[in-house]
């Protein structure tokens, strides 16, 4: 999406590097709705993943151009966010065409606008963060922080172990345990943006909130843990992500050495797998994905972008999460079983049916009845 001090331009975004073309499969809004941050626009399909396109301000579909159903490409305007039903659109100017002779990494999330800019500006592709969607916005931030004068320090004194914890919370806590039970990082700080510099969570000094990012970086800091379990609202934990790939830092995937991992398993980056949890053979975690204390996630299991798996939980053979979906503790899911994007699993329940988008199974329950 590409804004000015009024509207918003909400672009197609690039799902698959490989694939720059997509379903709109569906289309949740129409011509001059109001909608509200974090509302969901449409709905895009590729060969290999389902993607929802959230609202990222308040406004007023203004000039919508395409239809469900049809195929649509990456950097294609889908429509206007806009502060007044009355606004109006600017001409159409011609779509900024694809440079497939650039290669793209594989797993690089990005839109065509974002592409064209970094390519412009001689942006090593190969530096830019997986899983999150790289945008435009994102690309100027970086170049931004990229101009500004650092003190550097020494290579000497670089360590490529150094790690930061994004939020001092009770998941915080439990991800400073889980670094050091692996031995191979060293958590330098903890960012909080409720709690004030000089206090310390578990011996780890707080550095204040997202305005200490960039001296971290400078520093030589590159890996990030995000530690915002966003329980009850989802977009803070993703804004938490954004903000750490905007700053330069990768999120590492994690595993607890209690937790067993058959080795045909699949993680995405930023994946995190806490004690005692199990994942199965040919299952496949998406990226930021929480596998909480002793989750069962079963062979062939898919679980989507963000989603959460609380402590307890268990997935039979071949289920499906959603992105951003919520599984409570000691939820039980039947074979073959399929959860939404953001849908809500109570703790206790008894998943014997698919669970549409947005839905809500309530704790204890048994779905359907």
């Amino acid at each position: 999406m590409t804004t000015d001090q009024s509207t918003t331009e909400v672009l197609i975004p690039l799902l698959n590097p490989n694939e720059p073309e997509a379903l709109l499969a569906d289309l949740h809004v129409q011509e001059g709705q109001k909608v509200a941050t974090g509302d969901l626009l449409c709905t895009l399909e590729t060969t290999k993943s389902t993607v929802e396109l959230p609202a990222e301000q308040n406004g007023y579909i203004i000039g919508l151009r395409l239809n469900q159903g049809q195929t649509v490409r990456a950097g294609e305007r889908l429509c206007y966010l806009a502060n007044s039903p009355d606004w109006t659109p600017p001409p159409a100017e011609p779509a900024a065409s694809q440079d497939t002779s650039a290669p793209v990494p594989e797993g690089l999330r990005i839109t065509q606008p974002a592409l064209s800019l970094a390519q412009s500006a001689n942006l090593d592709l190969g530096w830019l963060p997986l899983g999150v969607l790289v945008t435009e916005k994102l690309i100027h931030e970086m170049l931004k922080e990229s101009s500004q004068p650092r003190l550097e320090p020494p290579l000497t004194a670089f360590d490529p172990t150094a790690i930061l914890v994004y939020g001092g919370g009770g998941h915080g806590k439990a991800l400073i345990e889980l670094l050091r039970a692996l031995h191979s990082y060293h958590i330098v700080a903890v960012i909080d943006d409720g709690i004030p510099a000089g206090h310390e969570i578990l011996g780890v000094p707080v550095r204040g909130g997202s305005e200490a990012l960039p001296d971290l970086y400078a520093q030589g800091v590159r890996l990030a843990v995000n530690a915002v379990g966003g329980i009850g609202n989802l977009t803070v934990r993703l804004e938490v992500f954004q903000r750490l790939a905007g700053a330069g830092f990768t999120c590492p995937t994690l595993v607890h050495p209690s937790a067993v991992l058959e080795p045909s398993a699949r993680l995405a980056a930023g994946v995190q797998v806490m004690p005692l949890a199990y994942v199965g053979s040919e299952a496949e975690i998406g990226y930021g994905a929480i596998i909480n204390t002793r989750a069962i996630v079963s062979h062939d299991c898919r679980i989507g972008d963000f989603a959460n798996l609380s402590p307890g939980a268990i997935l039979a053979g071949e289920v499906q999460i959603g992105n951003g979906a919520l599984i409570g503790m000691g939820a039980t899911l039947n074979l073959r079983v399929k959860v939404g994007n953001r849908a809500r699993v109570g703790n206790g329940a008894t998943v014997k049916s698919d669970v549409p988008e947005n839905g809500v199974v309530h704790a204890g329950s048994v779905w359907p009845d």
